[in-house]
């Protein structure tokens, strides 16, 4: 389980809620996991209480624990399930979350069920793609089986499913939904507060952070870099093709590679830089390309991410589709003069925060209106 911070009662005009959250995803450890973590503490001062049930890196260890294929970073584990019984009675939560697909995620699934309480179901990862990219035929026919099934499981008995793009109503629908929402991405609170580095005047350095796995597609950055020696490329974060890409990046002055980041280097690495790239085979959302823009930096995000769905956010966008080069759309931005850096900076930055503050407000209307639900039916 993962500490939130202490929670304060809201106001007294209305009766705040308990909730309870289940995820398969550590803590920042991957977009899902982050989501949460940059969610919750916003919340917690609209509630009565919240407790985040999810995989920790403390002890004591899971006796299941599990490397996922093709990336031994990510790990299926095994809920400890006297330690969440215990906590579950003295929450006696009225809404539960679940937010992924496995182990954690079935149990609040069953738990709600069995209290009868409203379930909220999230849809945060297209696993059936990212199989497609990571196992051979007969193991990715085995996760699709499992991982359809529990998906289906969870959005049929939920009262509402959300979603981070539009485009993920028809998956959500044919696995069972019966009500789906489209809902915002939060911000680390650090993102919006830090002191800010004005944006260079022109462009001399990029970054990507995010997992190095098959479907970043990071190859493109190292080929980018390639043909501009001129800007430096700064890759930031892990994941099963480090190796692979480092090797092709060899002999390249201009390209660095940084390991994990935690947010506050994240944070350095993207002020230190005038455009993240996110060049990616597909994106449910692209959160990184959220909290660039939060620092007052414009994105390069792939057409197949999530996050152009939201038109507020396009003023901080540039579009990358699948066939044009990086390095073109890179040079052509190498023509934008202080000004124009300036006032992409601004941008960014407003409507990053815009949608943060709708995103928590989202938050707090959807759960006491799901409880709302359940208080009159049972009356």
């Amino acid at each position: 389980m993962s500490p939130v911070p202490e929670n304060r009662a809201a106001d007294a005009g209305a009766r705040p809620l308990r909730v309870a959250f289940f995820s398969d995803a550590f803590a920042e450890r991957n977009g899902t996991g982050a989501y949460y973590h940059d969610l919750l503490p916003q919340l917690v001062p609209g509630l009565a209480d919240l407790a985040m049930f999810q995989p920790s890196d403390q002890p004591p260890r899971p006796l299941l624990s599990i490397a996922m294929p093709g990336d031994p970073n990510q790990r299926l584990e095994g809920p400890p399930l006297r330690r969440i019984g215990t906590r579950m009675g003295e929450l006696q939560p009225e809404v539960v979350v679940v937010v992924t697909p496995g182990l954690y995620g079935l149990l609040g699934a069953w738990y709600a069920r069995r209290r009868g309480l409203p379930l909220v179901a999230a849809f945060h990862t297209d696993f059936e793609r990212l199989a497609r990219l990571y196992w051979p035929p007969l193991a990715r026919w085995l996760v699709n089986l499992v991982v359809g099934t529990a998906n289906r499981l969870i959005c049929r008995r939920a009262s509402r499913v959300l979603i981070n793009n539009a485009g993920l109503t028809d998956a959500v629908r044919a696995y069972g939904a019966a009500s789906v929402q489209v809902v915002g991405t939060p911000l680390p609170r650090a993102f919006l507060e830090r002191p800010r580095r004005a944006i260079p005047g022109r462009l001399t350095r990029v970054c990507f952070a995010g997992r190095l796995a098959p479907e970043k597609n990071v190859d493109l950055v190292i080929e980018a870099a390639r043909q501009l020696p001129d800007v430096e490329f700064v890759i930031g974060g892990e994941g099963p093709l480090r190796e692979a890409l480092e090797a092709q990046a060899a002999g390249l002055a201009n390209v660095r590679f940084t390991g994990w980041l935690d947010r506050s280097a994240l944070i350095d690495l993207i002020d230190s830089s005038s455009l993240l790239l996110l060049p990616s085979r597909f994106e449910t959302f692209g959160s990184i390309a959220l909290e660039a823009m939060a620092r007052g930096r414009p994105a390069l995000v792939s057409t197949a991410a999530g996050i152009h769905d939201w038109p507020s956010l396009r003023p901080g966008l540039v579009p990358f589709s699948p066939g044009e080069s990086l390095a073109d759309c890179l040079q052509s931005l190498q023509a934008y003069g202080p000004g124009r850096w300036e006032l992409l900076e601004r941008r960014c930055r407003a409507a990053a925060a815009a949608l943060n503050g709708a995103t928590i407000a989202e938050w707090q209307a959807l759960l006491a209106d799901v409880a709302g639900n359940e208080r009159r039916e049972s009356a």
